[in-house]
């Protein structure tokens, strides 16, 4: 099965070649698809010239920045593979987790493979009050999903190609992760999860996700279980 590997991208000029070799180097049939939500450092113009020089990669551009789930819906709607993963273009996430990731759907037992930080895999210590939120926005997600989901907020969401066909996206930001669970669950997906391995950053190494953003998940896991 064909595995396609959707990289959002914003402003990520210090790590968005490395993270494509790393997915580059992984020994599996896959096309890399690569969206630039209107950054505004060099990594548009490093970008252009990964495209130039790899068949395999696709690069697309939107010309001002939309948010990651605007960024994920325009990679899905070119991703051609029978399988789904989405790759965050920091090095937060190792893509030599991929092979566990993939085989709960390989074997023919899921349809969408989450990868929790919280499982026991090996971390770098960080924020407690990022683990905080993350475990409360679980925990609430579970509640209105019925899921029992460890980490909702991870980037390493793996899926059939046909699970997204089914769904229908409409958050631009970071509300895609709540968003997304709701659905599949909805849907009454079969869902399973791996532990993976995880180097968080810290916000001078260039994370982006912050207080706020947990504040508008809340309320987007309220609205897309009830109204949406």
């Amino acid at each position: 099965m064909r595995l396609s590997v959707v990289i959002p991208v914003y402003n990520e000029e210090v790590t968005i070649k490395e993270i494509v070799s790393r997915v580059q180097a992984l020994e599996r049939e896959k096309e890399i698809v690569i969206v630039d939500d209107g950054s505004t450092d060099g990594t548009a113009e490093i970008l252009k010239e990964i495209d130039n020089q790899n068949e395999d990669i696709t690069v697309l551009f939107h010309e001002k920045n939309r948010g990651k789930g605007a960024a994920l819906q325009t990679g899905f709607a070119t991703a051609s593979g029978d399988i789904i993963i989405i790759q965050d273009a920091d090095l937060e996430y190792d893509p030599r987790d991929y092979e566990a990731l993939l085989v709960p759907i390989l074997d023919g037992r899921a349809d969408v493979v989450y990868g929790s930080r919280f499982l026991g895999g090996p971390h770098r210590v960080l924020y407690f009050w990022h683990y905080v939120g993350n475990r409360f926005l679980t925990l609430l997600s579970d509640a209105f999903s019925n899921l029992n989901l460890t980490d909702m907020e991870t980037c390493y969401k793996v899926f059939k190609k046909e699970v997204i066909n089914e769904i229908t996206l409409r958050s631009n930001r970071f509300g895609f992760e709540p968003e997304f669970t709701m659905k599949i669950a909805k849907k009454g997906f079969r869902v399973y999860e791996v532990p993976i391995s995880y180097s968080g950053r810290t916000y001078k190494e260039g994370k982006k996700i912050g207080w706020k953003d947990g504040i508008k998940a809340i309320f987007t896991i309220i609205w897309f279980r009830f109204f949406d």
